[in-house]
């Protein structure tokens, strides 16, 4: 018999000096199991958890010619518009309109342009007290798990019922009104990481240039809509407006090439025919890749969630348009395909929706 205060010998006994739950000495560890993740917090790749805390990386950042390259298009066409109006204008050296409107994107250094770009461009606030209470820490989060500096961004707010606001350049990051007040904290980061990811591996100077430049054609393509949408509307109207586009590009064609003069103008006169299915184009290749960018983050389950939880609320508001020409000229991907460029990234796996 064994009194108090004696060591227990006994086989199978527990050592006196072994920590509750410890595995005694000699004995096979358990095997490797994923760690469980806690509720509501966004998946961390496995392999990359860092004592509880969101891993902090940097996404492989473009070169500056990358994001020139993106931009040619917008500025190729604002320049023609540019042109056009300075010929219309009547100025004798149309040279010294075009070379302002250049000389023009200077402005964007100074500190209030940004400020009122997002202001009367954009059409965003700056959020409330109450609502940087519900932003702050998903924001925080993200920040820490993007590697990216607590002051370089500053949050707006856009008045919207999208599950993702209109990119922004600069240090300009919007988040929609729907998203802010509809979606759960964890989807709310997401979310945010989409907008963020507008910026991440490019500079915000070089992003500002771009967007400057390209307000003429965006302006263009925003006049075009419209009267695509009017003649869609009205068909008489549209089919005197395209009789009259034809007989004054072959009027204009006609002059070309029987002066032997300007070859080049034909070919200018039909950028509002080629603009706008390439500027759309583009636009949908941002999206998509704020989306991978988003995946890589670690993100993807909960932005892929959120966007079915906005299809599933709008489903009786959201258009039946499924026409080709709706198709190209859309600047926004269909939620089928910004999925499917999530799962490329790698951001759904199969376990997450078991």
């Amino acid at each position: 018999m064994i009194g108090p205060g004696e060591p227990d010998n006994q086989p199978g006994a527990e050592e006196p000096n072994t920590a509750w739950g410890a595995i005694p000495p000699g004995q096979p560890g358990p095997p490797n199991v994923r760690p469980q993740q806690p509720w509501g917090q966004v998946p961390i790749p496995f392999g990359q958890q860092n004592d509880g805390q969101a891993p902090r990386q940097r996404l492989p950042e473009p070169s500056a010619w990358t994001a020139l390259l993106s931009a040619v298009p917008w500025f190729f066409w604002s320049l023609v518009l540019v042109v056009w109006v300075a010929n219309a204008v009547g100025f004798p050296r149309g040279w010294i309109v075009v070379g302002l409107w250049i000389l023009s994107a200077g402005l964007i250094f100074l500190p209030a342009t940004e400020d009122l770009l997002a202001r009367y461009l954009f059409r965003l606030r700056r959020p409330t007290q109450v609502e940087m209470q519900r932003l702050g820490p998903p924001w925080q989060q993200l920040l820490h798990r993007a590697a990216t500096p607590e002051g370089r961004f500053v949050l707006w707010i856009q008045e919207s019922d999208e599950v993702n606001a209109s990119p922004t350049p600069g240090h300009t990051v919007a988040v929609t009104r729907w998203a802010l007040y509809t979606l759960p904290p964890q989807h709310l980061e997401a979310a945010l990481a989409h907008e963020l990811s507008h910026h991440l591996g490019g500079r915000a100077w070089l992003s500002l240039i771009n967007f400057w430049y390209s307000i003429p054609a965006r302006g263009g393509l925003i006049v075009v809509r419209a009267i695509a949408g009017l003649m869609r509307r009205v068909p008489a109207l549209g089919c005197a407006v395209v009789g009259f586009l034809v007989l004054a590009y072959a009027g204009i064609a006609l002059v070309v090439f029987t002066f032997d003069h300007g070859y080049i103008w034909p070919f200018i006169y039909l950028t509002p025919f080629v603009a706008p299915p390439l500027l759309a184009l583009l636009s949908r290749w941002q999206v998509k890749e704020a989306d991978r960018k988003a995946a890589l983050l670690g993100y993807g389950p909960h932005l892929v969630q959120a966007l079915y939880g906005w299809q599933m609320q709008h489903q009786d508001s959201m258009g039946r348009e499924t026409s080709r020409r709706a198709q190209v000229m859309s600047s926004t991907p269909s939620l089928i395909e910004r999925v499917h460029t999530i799962e490329r990234a790698g951001g759904v796996p199969p376990q997450t929706w078991s």
